[in-house]
């Protein structure tokens, strides 16, 4: 969980209107610290790199940059990048989507600067780079609603890409929900469909499409004018897709609307363009591992017999890890091609006939591997191509590797080392060691952050044993550290839970190091139901949620305490999401903890069934629905040990999360007033899951501190 979707919609406008006028007047709010002001302009400094793409011919990469547009160079001159953007001199726009023609002629990619030379006005279009030349981009269509994920055909003929026609918000549950109005569940349901759009021959950029039509001139030379429509049907939200290497059939995993909710039943289908799909791969009915559990990023085989995806427990689509498994196209049994690794994949390319390439995580490190496959598709070697102590792509666990004739181009991150883009060359042929990271070597393209150094203190792996389980974490030391002082401990608990804490660069908002900038040891640890350590301890915590996975935190504390300068009475515990659950759950189990910050938590996950609309993700989980095993929903709900909490607890939430809908933060605050605990609750408006103003997200992190100032001094 990164938990999602809408609370109950009277009781949510009751509990936001109540709180916004104290936050609008803000009476509470701290007082501004300069130096919380340094650490936020410190990090705010970075030039965010949101993707990059390596073209088929391993001859060029682009990339994107927030707010600047995009870059391409080519291998062969990498310090003289060319500038594509469909905006005018002066303007930015948002421009992202690249995509790559198969020739390695020409970038594709989504823009919202219009034809008057405007941005920000959500008119998103499709445009088209000569890789090769100066001349602007062409538009070549224009969107009505949310586009993602856009990629050409195999044979170069259309462009097609993940659509909701006239979208209001984007896909997903991160965003801010939409009021909740009309018949709940069955108006304003915004299907994800796949759109093409054909390119015809020759086309010289002067045409413009008309909306799901074929246009022609009333008169003159019929020339074709390009076609965008539907390939699939209304009645599918599709997820993730995949085109088979000859053009004429898709794969895909899709669900019926509405598409937030229905993910964790998703099927896995194929379809010729325009005709009926066929499940191949449904993991409700299946009898084996996968029975109940989740599928993501299918892939063709190149030689369009087989599909590869990755199945396992996963919280929400898009932050994918499991196992590969390969089935045939037709349909048939899904083999695991990494069944009992030390490992979660959470990526997969098929370029090379009988090799899988694929990311993982494993011990909280960011890996590079190749399956090597036999006649009857049995995994028979896997190489370690390279692993670094970092993140390899936008920010996200599924990354943005982009592979091409054994070359790769990622975004490279870590604690220490700000993004940028980087190149790996496959040198076997010239190499003689072939060490941790094979016979590659690594070039840094971009040079956007040479010059900022971190504000927080250095990281360390820190790794522990518990009942017979593996667990990491990563460790961030105070800046200005001092082996002969005693410093204080923030216990920070990521998302998920199905996840894993990989070290990046932090952004501009709630995380470790602006509490590592400020003098607190910071522990964030991945435990068991995280990802990178195999399936059987992503699944570890199912039914049993803030039990063994706080046992395993409550251990690294005892490990970190015992080994580095930190006061074991001065310890606290903060996380968002799922983090913000087990803050709550913490704090009723045990008073290891002076202080807690809950984000976004569930304090009830009785109440909270009833009053999201995502509750399909909930089975997988706790292994069935609260009204058929209310017991197991009970055991975990911090609300029923609340007479145990005498930690002070700062509640955060936004008031249209629809991942973790707001009255769960009001029911545990409520609760820990009327029992006496020192508590506040502070509910900002007009923010979902992940919070999108940046003073919303500044002032959280003020409070969060002030909080832990106050009571860990």
């Amino acid at each position: 969980m990164t938990l999602r979707r809408l609370a109950a919609p009277a009781l949510l406008g009751v509990f936001a209107l109540a709180q916004l006028p104290a936050l609008s007047q803000n009476p509470a709010a701290p007082d501004h610290d300069p130096r919380i002001a340094a650490i936020i302009h410190s990090l705010e400094q970075v030039k965010a790199i949101r993707e990059t793409e390596i073209s088929p011919d391993g001859n060029q990469i682009a990339w994107n940059v927030s707010g600047e547009g995009i870059e391409l160079v080519p291998l062969s001159d990498p310090s003289h990048p060319r500038h594509i953007t469909a905006c005018a001199a002066g303007t930015k726009g948002t421009e992202d989507g690249l995509a790559w023609s198969p020739d390695s002629k020409t970038l594709a990619f989504f823009s919202d600067c219009t034809e008057n030379d405007k941005a920000g006005d959500h008119k998103t279009s499709i445009f088209l780079a000569d890789a090769s030349g100066s001349a602007a981009p062409r538009k070549l269509a224009p969107i009505n609603g949310f586009a993602k994920s856009l990629q050409y055909t195999p044979d170069g003929k259309c462009l097609t890409f993940l659509y909701v026609e006239g979208a209001t918000r984007p896909s997903g549950a991160l965003a801010a929900m939409k009021p909740p109005s009309g018949v709940i569940g069955v108006e304003g349901l915004e299907v994800q469909r796949i759109a093409t759009v054909s390119i015809p021959p020759n086309w010289d950029g002067t045409l413009d499409l008309g909306n799901s039509a074929d246009v022609r001139p009333s008169s003159g030379p019929q020339k074709l004018i390009p076609l965008f429509n539907f390939i699939t049907p209304a009645n599918l939200h599709v997820y993730e897709f995949n085109w088979s290497p000859d053009s004429n059939k898709l794969t895909y995993v899709a669900a019926p609307p509405p598409g937030e909710n229905n993910w964790w039943v998703a099927k896995l289908y194929t379809q010729i363009p325009q005709s009926q799909p066929q499940v191949i791969f449904d993991p409700n009915t299946t009898p084996g591992p996968l029975h109940g559990l989740q599928i993501a990023v299918p892939c063709w085989s190149p030689d369009g017999r087989q599909i590869a995806f990755i199945g396992g427990l996963m919280s929400d689509q898009g932050s994918t890890g499991g196992d590969i498994y390969v089935i045939p196209s037709a349909g048939g049994d899904a083999k695991n091609v990494t069944p009992d690794r030390p490992e979660t994949a959470t990526w997969i390319s098929w370029t090379i006939p009988r090799e899988i390439s694929y990311s993982a995580i494993q011990d909280g490190t960011s890996q590079f591997r190749t399956i090597n496959l036999d006649d009857a598709g049995t995994a028979k070697g896997n190489d370690i191509d390279f692993r670094f102590p970092a993140n390899l792509g936008d920010g996200s666990l599924q990354g943005s590797l982009s592979i091409a004739r054994g070359q790769f181009a990622f975004i490279k991150s870590s604690f220490s080392e700000p993004p940028e883009v980087w190149y790996a060359r496959d040198v076997a042929a010239e190499c003689t060691d072939n060490g941790s990271n094979g016979c590659y070597e690594f070039k840094q393209v971009t040079h956007y952050n040479d010059t900022l150094k971190p504000a927080w203190g250095k990281s360390e792996s820190v790794t522990w044993e518990n009942e017979g389980f593996h667990v990491q974490g990563w460790l961030l030391y105070p800046a200005s550290y001092d082996p002969a002082k005693k410093y204080p401990m923030i216990v920070m608990v990521h998302g998920g839970p199905s996840s894993a804490v990989v070290p990046r660069w932090p952004s501009a908002g709630f995380g470790g190091a602006p509490f590592s900038a400020l003098g607190y040891f910071v522990l964030e640890p991945n435990p068991r139901g995280s990802y990178g350590e195999g399936e059987k301890f992503t699944a570890a915590n199912r039914k049993d949620f803030g039990y063994g996975d706080l046992r395993d935190i409550l251990a690294g504390v005892d490990t970190v305490t015992k080994k580095y300068s930190v006061d074991p009475e001065r310890v606290g515990i903060t996380g968002w999401s799922y983090g913000g659950f087990m803050t709550m759950f913490a704090v009723s189990q045990t008073h290891r903890f002076r202080a807690a910050v809950a984000g976004a938590g569930i304090a009830n996950w009785q109440s909270y069934y009833g009053e999201n609309s995502i509750d399909q993700w909930m089975t997988p989980f706790f292994g069935a629905s609260v009204y058929d095993d209310p017991a197991v929903y009970a055991k975990s709900s911090a609300i029923n040990f609340i007479k145990n909490v005498k930690t002070p607890t700062l509640v955060v939430v936004g008031d249209r999360d629809g991942e973790c809908p707001a009255p769960q933060s009001f029911e545990f605050w409520h609760a820990l007033r009327d029992e006496n605990v020192p508590t506040q609750l502070v509910v900002y408006p007009n923010e979902g899951h992940g919070f999108a103003d940046p003073a919303h997200r500044i002032d959280v992190l003020e409070r969060a501190l002030a909080w832990f100032n106050e009571y860990m001094k």
